[in-house]
């Protein structure tokens, strides 16, 4: 929602391509115009806008199906509303939904658009999660898939140096792909990469042997080092295939990783985050501690990285092996 706010007319000339649900539009002017403020102003992060914003629109449709007004919402209607949900969408969805909801009353209870925010007294499903779903590879796997990318084309060089991103600085795909070419940069006798994290906050580490060596290919093959306020993971395009300008989506990058891997013979669902965690466990099994995991992957607190560490399979898969029969 890229949106110019000069007044109050005109975000509300742009409610109905915004999609501000018809429960909210009914309840007037002010109504409508803290709902396209708290998804323009109060919200940053694209990614959470527009799980808040599906979150939300679906309850009021369930609302207006049941001929609540905004005035009618009551904590009891919520609270039923997310039982329903419970039955089609998993916790950490509901929670999200839940969070979204909440987080809307409390923007038009300040804004006087409501008294009191009914979301307030209802609770969430509970969710304990101590090991991460994300699907991750062995140390064998992974130089596997980097060996198996040819690098005789600069997509390949450039595919290759990704994925060794991911996997030697822990980075997620969002602060790689925001990278520039001067975020890969010299410090002393080493060179460095600085990660554009979440809420605009920098992440700077040491850049592994391997990982260098692999950019200063790509760079070099390149010929962008001197570009240096371009992005630094960029798209190919036109017949030729030719380098653009442009950086890399993060769709991109996971339809890349599908690729790569099934041309290694790799068929494990690989995910964007997957070299996140295959960094942070291959680190692990070689002796390094959790609590500098958790610095070099920029976590807020080591429970995070600990959904990442998969240590615990290989001992599984070697006990199970005891089951001689």
């Amino acid at each position: 929602m890229q949106l110019v706010i000069k007044n109050q007319k005109k975000i509300l000339s742009l409610a109905q391509s915004e999609g501000i649900p018809e429960i909210v539009s009914n309840a007037g002017e002010q109504a409508s115009f803290r709902f396209l403020e708290f998804f323009t102003a109060q919200i940053r992060n694209p990614n959470t806008r527009r799980a808040y914003h599906t979150a939300v629109t679906q309850f009021f449709h369930w609302c207006h199906s049941n001929s609540l007004e905004l005035e009618d919402i009551h904590s009891i209607h919520i609270a039923t509303y997310i039982e329903k949900l419970l039955t089609i969408s998993s916790a950490p969805t509901v929670k999200q939904h839940l969070a979204g909801i909440r987080m809307l009353f409390d923007w038009l209870v300040t804004g006087h658009v409501i008294q009191i925010n009914p979301a307030t007294s209802v609770r969430g499903p509970k969710h304990v999660v101590k090991r991460g779903k994300t699907p991750i590879l062995t140390a064998e796997d992974t130089r596997m898939l980097l060996d198996s990318i040819p690098t005789d084309t600069l997509i390949g060089l450039r595919d290759r140096a990704l994925i060794a991103m991911m996997v030697f600085s822990f980075a997620r795909i969002g602060a790689v792909l925001k990278m520039q070419v001067k975020d890969y940069y010299p410090n002393g006798k080493r060179w460095w990469v600085r990660l554009h994290e979440k809420g605009g906050k920098y992440h700077e580490m040491p850049a592994h042997h391997t990982l260098e060596q692999y950019l200063d290919d790509y760079l070099e093959a390149t010929g962008i080092k001197e570009d240096s306020n371009r992005s630094l993971f960029r798209t190919f395009g036109g017949k030729g295939r030719a380098m653009t300008k442009n950086p890399m989506l993060q769709t991109y990058a996971w339809q890349m990783i599908r690729r790569r891997a099934k041309a290694a013979g790799i068929f494990t669902p690989l995910c964007n985050h997957s070299f996140r965690g295959t960094g942070i466990t291959t680190y692990l099994q070689n002796g390094g501690t959790l609590e500098k995991a958790q610095q070099m992957a920029a976590h807020e607190s080591p429970r995070t990285t600990k959904l990442y560490d998969r240590t615990d399979d290989e001992m599984s898969l070697d006990e199970i092996e005891k089951v001689i029969i």
